[in-house]
């Protein structure tokens, strides 16, 4: 049985330092080159056995691991992207997952979010809890995490005990039940935590020796090397008439020679590959190859002409027999009409990629929403108009959801949410729907005479009389064509016929707005004055449903309603009791 090298993916907030933990891994350089040190690039990593042995076998020897796997293929993606492009036919690309997390800031964001699509795609990961240095007085004082602990100053050790048990906490909240490393006697059901510095090389080489000790127990039989080449494409670069293929060969071997059949979101497309590169072990940058065995990351060139529906992240599979054509073709195609399977009513759902968008949707499932368009793409007119169309029936599902793709577009009846953190969507959308519910419970009262307070603005009369019209400002409440006006003293003035706001009819006017109304049968200096304050006129029966659906209405608005029923009561003491 030849088992491959398992695909580790590293996870976690933007610069909780994921890149430069690989880097002092390999004892290369690479964050420092990055832009603001963050990083901009998907990236390959090979780490072979042998070099594992040499970094790591006291640690080996000390948890009793005999090594077996080839090595570790490591992913490093951008922050923002929480490595959701990362995925395969069936599930996760990643076989293990590092979750990095900076010991002095704890669970972010991010973190959180890559917490549930690992647990989503049920990806084995361990935590590595970065930035050790960071923590004042901390030294690296021995030739392993556990001795180093040891010997560090009093007041460091209890500094790192009480940010470690905050994050352990966290994790308990979160459903898991975390320890450091060396304390876990159960893998399958503790999360093992791994202290480290990628700046002074603190931990590093625990984490690797735990990846080996997890793959070797839990992975074998996902690890043994399938017959058929199959992959999936991270970025896609097209120059003039090539077209260049970053990718991941999770399966197989792959040949130069092989057709290569790359899904789409049509029809699959056939290619031939004109030149194979493989991402170098230890190192940035590819070597050029006629066969390469999987794990490994790829550098795929194809003639442009067979890229122009090709997108990062689809799968890929090689196919060495012209007869097996159809029926891989086949197969891709519905694995991509099943990822991506839609509701009759819903959300309309963009994202950059397969992966991502196919995570996004995972998830706004998971939290009970429905879906019924799930595309790669930016947001378009067509989408708006599709949202739409649900406003009436099921307004609710009026949303158009866009994950790392940017949208300008916007619509009095579509709830539009673009952003690049998928919790940060379902934060937005959560707040969103609970204030829309309130508006549409709202909405079944405005049949009712709603409490209102009026300013009348001074110095704002349009017209005196016939019908009078002036400025007025919405202190509290709502305002409607409709409503019945009257004074502090309890006196009837006029229905207001109309509200204006800039040369524009409104059908209502909310607080602190500023608007021009019209009153027939009223004389602006004598019933109504500049600086008076005007309230609607509420029937009893009103009032008494108004207060039964309180809930509905705000602190203010409830103020209000009490001080209506006040002046009410100047005429008649039971008003409303």
């Amino acid at each position: 049985m030849t088992i491959r090298q398992p695909i580790v993916t590293v996870a976690g907030h933007v610069d909780h330092g994921k890149t430069t933990i690989l880097d002092c891994v390999a004892g290369t350089c690479i964050a420092e080159k990055e832009p603001g040190l963050i990083t901009q690039n998907i990236s390959f990593m090979l780490i072979p056995s042998d070099m594992i042995q040499k970094k790591c076998q006291n640690l080996l020897d000390s948890f009793k691991i005999k090594l077996e796997v080839p090595g570790f293929l490591f992913i490093d993606t951008p922050g923002h992207a929480a490595f959701t492009n990362l995925r395969k036919r069936g599930g996760s690309l990643a076989d293990l997952a590092i979750l990095v997390i900076d010991i002095n800031e704890g669970i972010m964001e991010q973190t959180r979010e890559s917490i549930e699509i690992l647990k989503a795609s049920k990806v084995p990961f361990l935590v590595a809890l970065n930035k050790l240095d960071k923590i004042p007085g901390w030294k690296k004082s021995g030739d392993s995490f556990k001795e180093s602990l040891e010997l560090q100053a009093q007041h460091t050790k209890q500094d790192f005990e009480k940010k470690l048990y905050k994050i352990i906490g966290d994790f308990v909240s979160l459903g898991f039940d975390a320890d450091l490393f060396f304390r876990v006697s159960n893998f399958t059901k503790q999360l093992a935590l791994v202290p480290c510095s990628g700046k002074i090389g603190e931990g590093t080489s625990e984490l690797i020796v735990m990846l080996a000790g997890l793959a070797q127990r839990f992975l074998k039989k996902e690890l043994e090397l399938g017959k058929e080449a199959k992959g999936t494409i991270l970025e896609v670069k097209k120059e003039k008439g090539m077209t260049e293929i970053e990718a991941v060969l999770y399966d197989g071997v792959l040949d130069k020679k092989d057709q290569l059949v790359v899904s789409t979101l049509s029809e699959p497309v056939v290619t031939k590959i004109r030149s194979l590169y493989q991402a170098n072990p230890m190192k940035k940058g590819f070597f050029q190859v006629t066969q390469a065995i999987a794990a490994s990351g790829l550098k795929i060139c194809i003639p442009t002409e067979a890229a122009e529906s090709v997108i990062p992240g689809m799968p890929f599979v090689g196919v060495k027999k012209e007869k097996e054509l159809d029926k891989v073709k086949e197969e891709l195609q519905s694995d991509i009409k099943k990822a991506l399977e839609k509701d009759k009513e819903g959300f309309v759902v963009k994202a950059e990629s397969l992966g991502s968008l196919e995570a996004l949707v995972f998830l706004l499932r998971k939290h009970g929403y429905r879906i019924k368009k799930a595309e790669i793409g930016q947001i378009t007119k067509q989408d708006i108009t599709l949202a739409k169309v649900s406003y009436d029936k099921y307004p609710l599902d009026s949303v158009v959801i866009g994950f790392n793709v940017d949208s300008d577009l916007e619509d009095e009846k579509v709830k539009v949410i673009s952003k690049s953190v998928i919790y940060h969507i379902l934060e937005e959308l959560e707040k969103w729907q609970k204030e829309r519910e309130l508006e549409i419970e709202r909405e079944k009262l405005q049949g009712l005479n709603w409490p209102c307070k009026l300013f009348v603005m001074k110095n704002c009369c349009f017209r005196q009389s016939k019908p009078a019209i002036f400025g007025v400002r919405v202190e509290i409440g709502l305002l409607k064509p409709g409503t019945i006006v009257m004074n502090s003293e309890n006196e009837e003035i006029a229905k207001v016929k109309g509200i204006q706001h800039e040369t524009k009819s409104l059908e209502k006017a909310e607080a602190r707005k500023e608007v021009a109304i019209s009153l027939p049968g009223v004389t602006f200096g004598r019933q109504v004055r500049g600086g008076q304050i005007l309230y609607s006129k509420i029937k009893e029966e009103e009032f008494k449903q108004l207060k039964e659906n309180k809930k509905f209405l705000t602190q203010q608005e409830i103020s209000l309603l009490q001080e209506i029923a006040e002046i009410n009561r100047k005429a008649k003491p039971t008003w409303g009791i």
